[in-house]
């Protein structure tokens, strides 16, 4: 069975301001991600917990091209972000530093709360929902998501670019 993450939404056009607030972008990242979406969301980031997933409305990561606005969910822990659309270098650089950026064209109708199975191989995404009455999990829906190739997979798996470069200059060096 694959892990299920808790599903957190925000809104559209969530840009690198909200994610890296720049009054903060001169301090540790640990610092930084204390203060993510805190303008639109405030206390979201203290409640984030390893592994929960961020799902957005259209446009997410627009702004600037600051890696800090992808390394700041990364400090957090933060597993994957699905969304309808992406600004282009957000999306880019989610992968580079080990960030699942999942293209959804439904990801608004998938609910807070929720919990998500995201799978890479079939481009899938199963919702899952707590019964309040005896807290069974019970499936929601299946949403299909844009086909991510295995290499990004692979890049976002290992942590992103520089530590799967690093593995494999490792692997090298040993063969």
């Amino acid at each position: 069975m694959m892990s299920r993450h808790r599903v957190w939404r925000v809104g559209a056009n969530i840009d690198t301001d909200a994610l890296a607030p720049g009054a903060y972008m001169k301090q540790d990242l640990s610092v930084l991600a204390a203060h993510t979406l805190e303008s639109r969301y405030p206390g979201l980031a203290a409640q984030l917990a390893p592994g929960d997933v961020l799902v957005a409305g259209s446009g997410f990561g627009i702004g600037s091209s600051r890696e800090q606005a992808v390394g700041v969910l990364v400090q957090l822990g933060v597993k994957a972000v699905i969304a309808p659309t992406f600004s282009g270098l957000y999306f880019r650089n989610a992968f580079n530093l080990g960030l699942l950026a999942i293209v959804c064209p439904q990801a608004e109708s998938i609910p807070e709360g929720s919990h998500i199975e995201i799978d890479t191989r079939q481009s899938r995404l199963h919702v899952y929902d707590t019964n309040e009455t005896d807290g069974s999990i019970d499936a929601v829906d299946s949403y299909a998501c844009q086909a991510i190739p295995p290499f990004l997979v692979e890049m976002a798996a290992a942590g992103g670019l520089l530590p799967q470069l690093q593995r494999k200059l490792a692997a090298a060096r040993q063969a």
